[in-house]
């Protein structure tokens, strides 16, 4: 009796402590033990601009994995963990086939059927716009001067590509009104540089409802994002177009490319931190990449050269991942919360650029110059 007593003792105790600690748990009361490590790179969003994809593979270009088996590109990135696929469109580019809205409807498919998020980059031009080159589509160009006029051809414009794109299920999570836009959008190609800061607001404007009155129709929620190069540009573009009535959208994205930024590695989680604090949006580097290597695979001259160098980081295949690491790190210290690279697949094959024949930015990609993946495919399924 007395063995059995002790043993209802004993487990009358054990419940009591189980009760008390389920009881602690529902109040938050748990022994928290070790610290839990802060939540930043799981949150994080690692995406690439895929948008040479398609004509490289119409081109003839085999993509190979690190195994050297060929594979599909989008099925590539989406197994290597990519989060978002950025595409550019461009209105009407007469001379190429690609960037257009049929290339770019193919291109948001191929990417959402491997699970990626999708970014869609309006440059509002035929031809590739920048902090140098803003000009009005040709279509437009009648009403170039008629501020009212170009802004309803740019609402028009932007609200028929979306709704378009929602009635075959392919509506992108994010938008760019405006690719690169240190400068005037829809500039007429014969004028020279300039911000008219009334007429440039009413026009981002326009294109920012068009997308918020798909998102509304469609009951959804599409990321708006306006888009500078380098950092230092963005700090004095964000004030002015704050002044001048521009502040619905959600997303800072900027270009970072050290080669052509004031900012160096090092002190660029300031720069976002002043942006991020002083406009209480999010930040994104939506444009950034970093050399493997110093060889040219073809006539086309690359852009990147020696010049595009940082200390510590060599061109070779570990020292453009070191690269992409490093950036990571520097963008989440400044409350950045995404990195995009630009074109890691835009390699060297037969076909023409408007300057030369094969890639510009073939040792910039993510692949060797035998289209083999490189370590930095690796980047994206960091945990």
């Amino acid at each position: 009796k007395t063995m059995c007593f002790r043993k209802m003792n004993i487990l009358l105790i054990l419940a009591l402590l189980t009760a008390a600690c389920e009881l602690n748990s529902e109040q938050g009361m748990t022994d928290p033990g070790p610290e839990d490590p802060s939540p930043t790179e799981s949150d994080f969003i690692r995406g690439a601009d895929l948008s040479y994809v398609n004509e490289m593979l119409d081109c003839g270009a085999i993509y190979y994995n690190a195994d050297g088996q060929a594979e599909d590109p989008y099925v590539q990135f989406g197994e290597a963990g990519t989060d978002l696929a950025r595409f550019r469109i461009w209105h009407n580019p007469d001379w190429t086939d690609y960037s257009d809205y049929a290339d770019v409807k193919l291109a948001i498919a191929r990417a959402k059927a491997q699970g990626m998020n999708i970014l869609l980059d309006f440059h509002y031009s035929d031809d590739w716009a920048d902090p140098g080159r803003q000009h009005v589509p040709e279509a437009w160009l009648p009403v170039v001067d008629n501020t009212q006029a170009l802004g309803d051809s740019v609402y028009n414009y932007t609200y028929k590509v979306l709704t378009d794109l929602a009635n075959d299920d392919l509506l992108p999570e994010y938008v760019q009104v405006g690719n690169e836009t240190n400068a005037e959008i829809l500039q007429d190609p014969n004028q020279s540089y300039s911000l008219n800061w009334p007429r440039n607001a009413n026009l981002i404007n326009r294109g920012l409802r068009a997308v918020r009155d798909v998102a509304d129709e469609e009951n959804t929620d599409i990321e708006l994002m306006l888009h500078i190069a380098q950092p230092e540009n963005a700090l004095w573009w964000f004030r002015e177009a704050t002044e001048n009535g521009i502040v619905d959208y959600d997303w800072i994205a900027i270009s970072y490319y050290p080669l052509w930024s004031d900012y160096k590695l090092e002190n660029l989680p300031g720069a976002i931190a002043m942006l991020t604090d002083t406009y209480d949006k999010r930040l994104m580097v939506v444009e950034t990449a970093y050399p493997f290597t110093l060889d040219n695979a073809d006539a086309a001259n690359n852009i990147m050269g020696s010049d595009a160098l940082i200390n510590g980081f060599p061109a070779t295949p570990d020292g453009q991942y070191d690269y992409l690491v490093a950036l990571e790190k520097a963008i989440v210290e400044g409350g950045g919360e995404g990195l995009i690279y630009w074109e890691p697949a835009w390699v060297s094959t037969s076909c023409r650029t408007q300057w030369a024949q094969g890639s510009h930015w073939d040792n910039a990609t993510l692949f060797d110059q035998s289209n083999i993946a490189l370590k930095g495919m690796t980047y994206f399924g960091l945990d």
